[in-house]
């Protein structure tokens, strides 16, 4: 089987699997250029030409341990799934797991008091309010939110799953007011002039231009958010296994991290200094 054969066939793979378009795109490229440094016939890898190959993006292209492990997973995918080949004997660097960073709430509203127009602060009170992906956010149709019951229905998110988030009653208020002034009724929530959806680099700009504003010294992303999301609502005393499904998280473990980075609960603590 020659180069172009396999990427055929790891696509034509991944796609019957269910893979979303960006992990296909992703799994193309590394096989890509895999095949490009080895120089040889698929067929004649072994598990030595693979270690070889990641070796060689950590000491030469100094990738970082959550890029060196996306890569071997692309290639254990072809040469195990679609070759057949049963390499099992592959460790890469262990990925260093940072908490990740939140804004307070006191950040969060003045992110939001910043906002120049009234799409950009519903699109931000909107990311804040749900703990949605960028992606998932923009894909949100009118008839996804049930008003009346204040939760949004999030079609086909991360992993292909379906599920429901909460919504503010009063960003409800102001969106249904927003989208009757427009007299929107259907159709995704936040689109362009056009009709069509914002991008994510659209949101991105929108966020941190509203954090410039704010004046707020530190990095803030549309994902920020909904890690301050998840933190704030921990924080308030929800269990950690209702955030596990308000975020779509298929282990509990990766919404475990949020009890690292909730101060406010910290705080709450009593040390056992103080009752001697």
């Amino acid at each position: 089987m020659d180069q172009v054969n396999l990427l055929k066939k790891l696509e034509t793979e991944l796609r019957i699997r269910g893979f979303s378009e960006q992990t296909i795109k992703a799994y193309r490229f590394h096989n890509a250029k895999f095949l490009d440094y080895i120089r040889k016939e698929p067929e004649g890898m072994s598990e030595d030409d693979l270690k070889q190959f990641l070796a060689h993006l950590i000491s030469e292209k100094k990738l970082s341990a959550s890029s060196v492990a996306l890569v071997r997973s692309s290639l254990l995918f072809a040469y195990n799934q679609v070759l057949g080949k049963g390499f099992l004997g592959i460790k890469t660097p262990k990925i260093q797991r940072k908490n990740p960073t939140v804004l307070s709430k006191d950040e969060v509203k003045s992110l939001i008091s910043a906002c120049v127009n009234d799409k950009s602060r519903l699109l931000i009170q909107f990311l804040y309010s749900s703990g949605l992906r960028v992606s998932e956010c923009l894909g949100v149709r009118i008839e996804d939110i049930d008003f009346s019951e204040g939760v949004c229905n999030v079609r086909q998110g991360k992993g292909k799953k379906d599920r429901m988030t909460v919504i503010s009653q009063k960003l409800l208020l102001d969106l249904k007011a927003y989208l009757e002034a427009g007299t929107l009724s259907s159709g995704l929530v936040f689109r362009n002039r056009g009709g069509a959806a914002l991008t994510v680099r659209n949101v991105q700009k929108i966020v941190s231009g509203a954090a410039k504003r704010a004046g707020i010294n530190k990095p803030v992303t549309p994902h920020k958010l909904r890690h301050s999301f998840a933190t704030h609502l921990l924080e308030s005393g929800v269990s950690i296994r209702f955030i596990q499904e308000l975020l779509g998280h298929s282990n509990l473990q990766t919404t475990q991290i949020y009890t690292h980075v909730s101060r406010e609960s910290i705080k709450g603590i009593r040390s056992p200094l103080d009752d001697l």
